[in-house]
């Protein structure tokens, strides 16, 4: 067990084995559909999840866990583990409380725990750009850097860590309230496909095309534009319920651009949500 130890929560949707592997450790969202509280990942998992939200006619509210959550994680990883130090990594502020949830609790915990140390950095960012901030400090950690080391790393990603994702509608974003500056794209025609993008934590228009296979071809235009053709990257080809289509986005992205790393991550389903089932895009970020 490092001394660092990274914290992040579901929404980062970062791979079950990779979680495990690198000694990831996440909180649950939260669900409320209907009646039922679920917890992300927890009590819900992403098939059932997603089965159900194709044919949702109203959809259910998310909430991000609450300061009581990570002060319990914080201190079962000081008290159980040993672990002196902690980086805690999360989504945008400007679309989850997370942020402000953990940086509560970190204020609360150090008054029982003074000499624990917790860094909460808001990544500006969702899904696995959010994911690969996590990974990337995880492997810091294990590789025994120091907790300034992790956190530097991380707040250097943040600026050119990037999401495109596109999907038949935005009818979940615009119904969930987390549409941000794309608002104008909603209710274009049903067969515009809309490519999304996020900057400066809020969610931005990156175009429209006629076709999902168009949308694709478009973003390894991005890509390539912002890194160069055979440029190397990390990337994480994401996806709700669609992994057909993160695997036609692979295809395309793999022969115009070097990938050091890639993976295949579906998207969990308190992210899920707000984006629908079918979604598909890519996070990225040049190495």
């Amino acid at each position: 067990m490092p001394k660092i130890a990274v914290v992040t929560d579901s929404c980062a949707s970062i791979p079950n084995p990779i979680l495990d592997k690198l000694n990831i450790h996440w909180v649950p969202y939260y669900i409320h559909r209907g009646k039922e509280v679920l917890r992300d990942l927890v009590t819900i998992n992403r098939d059932s999840f997603y089965s159900w939200l194709a044919t949702a006619k109203i959809l259910p509210t998310t909430a991000n866990p609450g300061p009581g959550d990570y002060i319990k994680i914080y201190q079962s990883l000081a008290e159980e583990m040993g672990v002196s130090e902690i980086v805690s990594i999360h989504m945008t502020s400007h679309g989850s409380g997370a942020y402000q949830a953990a940086s509560s609790a970190k204020s609360m915990i150090q008054e029982l725990l003074p000499n624990l140390k917790i860094e909460v950095i808001d990544t500006l960012n969702v899904s696995l750009c959010q994911g690969w901030m996590v990974i990337e400090a995880a492997r810091a950690a294990l590789a025994g850097k120091t907790m300034s080391d992790v956190v530097d790393l991380v707040k250097s990603m943040i600026p050119i860590t990037h999401m495109i994702q596109t999907a038949d509608t935005l009818k979940y974003l615009y119904m969930g309230g987390r549409i941000g500056k794309a608002k104008r794209l909603f209710g274009s025609l049903l067969n515009i496909k809309p490519l999304i993008g996020m900057r400066d934590g809020i969610i931005v228009p990156l175009g429209q095309t006629r076709s999902r296979q168009q949308a694709y071809k478009k973003m390894v235009k991005m890509v390539e534009a912002a890194v160069g053709y055979k440029g190397k990257i990390k990337i994480a080809y994401v996806h709700a319920a669609a992994r057909e289509e993160a695997e036609k986005i692979k295809a395309l992205i793999e022969e115009r651009l070097t990938c050091v790393e890639s993976l295949i991550a579906e998207l969990s389903p308190a992210l899920g949500v707000h984006t629908g089932p079918g979604t598909a895009g890519l996070c990225y970020f040049p190495v």
